[in-house]
């Protein structure tokens, strides 16, 4: 069995893992670590899906990274352009290196006796042991081998073919077919005017419509910017805007529910100029309850005027051999039907936690600051925001767990522990925000957030920030302890074993 060590961990290399690495690159330069990516390739979600049209769901100008801003002026990436920026900036902060591809991890057990966690899994068809001091999951929250497929009925007599597009094949024809597209959420807009393109006519059925968005598909007005001053500041600027308009509309949406609900309708009535029943754009629930889409220059709106996509609200009773059967009794033919019908969740991509020994059921344990894990020592777990760019969050995490590991140096500490002493837990998992199916599926399964700070996620960038890169690691919650001794391992061992 391969057994390797070092002092740092992060597991994924995707935007999170890629972010984390170049952080500790720049804060923690004297610190030895390696990044485990279970595939064979760096980028995460943006080189595992590759349907036609992938692309952000977050404006880019707050989803590149704080330290190396996207310098484009797309607004909203296509996928193979992210994948790029992930790999320049890994290289350009000589992080590549420290990568290790196709390991497929399966446990991680802390042990309290040598303060150090010991992780199993699979490398080239053998055994393999890595072992740290401190473990970052910077895997995400969906499961990256299979998406949410519900059981439709008949689906064995169907003719066609069904896509699911977490697994898009290469090479599928669609020119001049009929294509059904399961879903409304971000992956359904994306899809349809893409495959529109190419295919006789497409057809999106929802179940209910969600709230979607058109946003230029250009920033024209960094383009004149780039006359007038330096290229970092037009970025640095772009940054900050979107900050503050996405932050403003978030919490106007909050305040103002309905207001911004007449708004948003408003926008798609006038975007669709007549050509589509609102009712298939009018949701039941008030914006941000879940995730906006957002479509660039209204590419969806445009393909439905002009006939090469539809929206049909209703629900499937039951496949045919040519299609599908809908609850309304209508029928729908499709040569090809793509099942956007989102995630299924999964922590730690799917790899099991102990301590000394001991099963860590993640659904009971709260989450300190959104970052450490309530009872468990030594493990960061880097998570963005589900109301604004992910990458916002992600990276505050990132620089937090820098300082946090220069002061456990500066110190002469070697353990940090978060520690609930006032019976903080709330019923509410660490995605309450959003009542997405997916989220709502994965209840069992998501940590706990707590009735107040620093259990309890505040969801906003600018006190987020001032917390956790300016605000006091030692504040009596999280709890420092020295190194172990050769002696106290040795009697800690034997009460184990005994």
């Amino acid at each position: 069995m391969q057994q390797q060590q070092f002092d740092t961990l992060i597991i994924g290399a995707g935007l999170s893992g890629i972010g984390t690495a170049c952080h500790l690159k720049q804060h923690c330069p004297d610190r030895q670590f390696a990044i485990l990516e279970r595939r064979d390739r760096l980028g995460g979600t943006w080189d595992l899906f590759r349907y036609p049209g992938i692309r952000s769901d977050s404006d880019m100008f707050t989803f590149g990274f704080s330290f190396r801003p996207w310098n484009g002026d797309q607004v909203l990436a296509d996928g193979p352009s992210i994948r790029n920026y992930l790999q320049e900036t890994a290289e350009e902060y000589g992080v590549t290196e420290q990568i290790h591809f196709g390991v497929d991890l399966q446990s991680a057990n802390w042990s309290s006796a040598e303060q150090r966690w010991t992780l199993t899994g699979v490398l080239n068809g053998e055994a393999v042991t890595y072992r740290c001091r401190v473990l970052i999951s910077c895997t995400g929250y969906y499961d990256y081998a299979r998406g949410h497929a519900p059981a439709f009925t008949g689906t064995e007599n169907y003719r066609g073919q069904l896509v699911h597009p977490q697994h898009w094949p290469g090479d599928l024809d669609y020119t001049g077919k009929q294509l059904v597209v399961i879903g409304s959420g971000a992956t359904a807009v994306t899809l349809v005017p893409a495959l529109a393109e190419k295919a006789a006519r497409v057809t999106m059925l929802q179940r209910s419509p969600t709230y979607i968005l058109s946003m230029p598909g250009r920033d024209r007005l960094l383009g004149l910017l780039k006359r007038l001053m330096p290229e970092s500041w037009v970025y640095r600027f772009a940054r900050r805007r979107n900050l503050t308009l996405h932050r403003l509309l978030f919490k106007v949406s909050k305040r103002w529910p309905n207001l911004m609900r007449r708004l948003m309708l408003r926008g798609v009535r006038k975007a669709l100029a007549g050509s589509a029943d609102m009712r298939h754009f009018t949701p039941v629930y008030q914006p941000w309850d879940q995730r906006l889409c957002a479509v660039p220059d209204g590419d969806l709106f445009e393909a439905i005027k002009a006939g090469r996509a539809a929206v049909v609200t209703d629900e499937i009773d039951h496949f045919t051999e040519s299609g599908m059967r809908l609850k309304s009794g209508e029928e729908l033919e499709a040569d090809i039907v793509v099942t956007a019908t989102g995630l299924k969740l999964q922590l730690l991509g799917g790899m099991s936690l102990s301590v000394d020994g001991q099963p860590v059921d993640m659904r009971n344990r709260l989450t300190y600051k959104g970052v450490l894990m309530e009872g468990v020592p030594n493990m960061a777990w880097v998570f963005g925001y589900t109301n604004a760019a992910w990458t916002l969050k992600s990276d505050l995490s990132a620089g937090y767990i820098c300082r946090l590991l220069n002061y456990l140096e500066e110190q002469k500490q070697s353990v940090f522990l978060p520690v609930d002493r006032e019976g903080c837990v709330a019923d509410e998992s660490v995605m309450a925000a959003l009542r997405s199916g997916y989220v709502q599926r994965a209840d069992g399964i998501l940590p706990r957030q707590g009735t107040r700070y620093p259990w309890r996620l505040l969801n906003d960038y600018e006190r987020d920030k001032k917390i956790m890169l300016a605000g006091p690691l030692d504040d009596g919650i999280l709890n420092f302890y020295p190194p172990v001794t050769r002696a106290q391992a040795s009697d800690e061992q034997e009460l184990v074993a005994g």
